[in-house]
């Protein structure tokens, strides 16, 4: 039986956008009732998740609770970020994917034993832990190079992808790699809006993808 799938989005809109689509471009359908029921609350509001962590993790169990009560039977969050919050969604009693956890193992089975993250802090720190538990070592970004990436990530939240943003991307991916990265993660969701596997001299590991491709396995 296909389950029904709930997504907490809205963090930020255009990358649950993206990730919905490519949920519908990886589902193996001949026609509309081959696609898996989507249930989707787009929160653009949901408080800030670097500065206002409590506040976040009571709306993400809100909305996973809404989700469960309006249907969702396996629940979803395109945010690496708010994956800190990943027991207040389990609360709701629903199964969830995590895509930090689901990133961190195709990144290994891709063969590298050293591989760099484009991420927020908070998300480079999750996948410390998940990259870890691998047995893979993670290579971060300098602190500079950070503060350019958080840049370029409120960017593409305020509607900017074009030629200057992605250029940016590519040198972070770059620098990732010059500093012995063998695979580079795009471990927040605004990062595949900017970089294909093309634009990296390594193989990109794009969480989002992870996670649709992970969806899908399960819904259907």
């Amino acid at each position: 039986m296909m389950k029904t799938l709930g997504v907490l989005g809205g963090m930020g809109p255009a990358a649950t956008l993206a990730f919905l689509a490519r949920v519908q471009a990886l589902t193996p359908a001949t026609g509309d009732e081959d696609h898996i029921r989507v249930i989707a609350d787009i929160n653009p509001q949901v408080p800030n998740r670097h500065s206002q962590p409590e506040a976040a993790g009571r709306t993400l169990g809100e909305m996973a609770a809404r989700l469960r009560d309006a249907g969702a039977e396996v629940l979803a969050m395109p945010c690496n970020t708010a994956h800190a919050h990943a027991g207040a969604i389990r609360a709701a009693g629903l199964p969830f994917i995590d895509m930090v956890v689901e990133t961190a193992r195709v990144a290994k089975a891709g063969g590298a034993r050293r591989v760099g993250v484009l991420a927020t802090p908070g998300g480079e720190a999750l996948y410390a832990t998940a990259l870890e538990a691998e047995g893979v070592e993670m290579v971060r970004l300098s602190a500079a190079d950070r503060d350019r990436f958080m840049a370029v990530v409120f960017g593409v939240k305020a509607g900017d992808v074009g030629a200057a943003q992605r250029s940016a991307m590519r040198d972070l991916a770059a620098a990732l790699v010059s500093a012995g990265a063998e695979g580079v993660i795009g471990g927040c969701t605004e990062a595949p809006l900017l970089l294909d596997g093309d634009d990296v001299a390594v193989p990109l590991t794009d969480s989002a993808e992870v996670l649709a491709r992970a969806c899908v396995g399960m819904c259907l």
